[in-house]
């Protein structure tokens, strides 16, 4: 989809998959740097709530965005398109790394004995899923601001 217009290449797949295994690194080191220093974190039902709202948010604006594009046929303002594209590539980049960070937190629990280590498991996988869930929907929003190079849509 690049050429000299201007135009934007969707977003690529080794991009989240690099940024996924960030995150998958920063999260599985954060319960040894922090059981060395304290007590790791605890997952509350919040980080995963929050995720989810956000999905649900950039979900409804790839909804309308879908709408207006391909079922009626409208042209979006270039600067609302070009807003929405970049809303669509941060959530998904930043729904790798905060997805990959919490799986990693989630692995690092495996097998663990620690009181609270089976509690920490499951909120960051679930967690984990919230994160997939706004790339997702990212990814859907970006592909609902897709026009062919004649305009219409795509």
């Amino acid at each position: 989809m690049s050429d000299d217009q201007g135009s934007l290449r969707p977003t690529s797949g080794a991009v989240l998959a690099i940024w996924a295994i960030v995150g998958l690194a920063a999260g599985w080191l954060v319960h040894p740097l922090t059981d060395r220093s304290g007590t790791p974190p605890v997952i509350t039902w919040t980080q995963p709530v929050l995720l989810l709202l956000v999905a649900a948010i950039v979900g409804a604006a790839a909804w309308a965005t879908w709408r207006v594009v391909h079922t009626r046929r409208e042209r979006l303002d270039p600067q609302h398109a070009f807003n929405r594209l970049v809303l669509a590539r941060a959530c998904a980049i930043v729904g790798s790394l905060v997805g990959g960070g919490y799986l990693g937190y989630a692995l690092s629990w495996v097998g663990d004995g620690a009181e609270l280590a089976d509690q920490r498991l499951g909120r960051s996988l679930v967690a984990a899923a919230a994160g997939a869930l706004v790339v997702i929907v990212s990814l859907l929003l970006e592909r609902a601001c897709r026009v062919r190079r004649d305009g219409s849509a795509d």
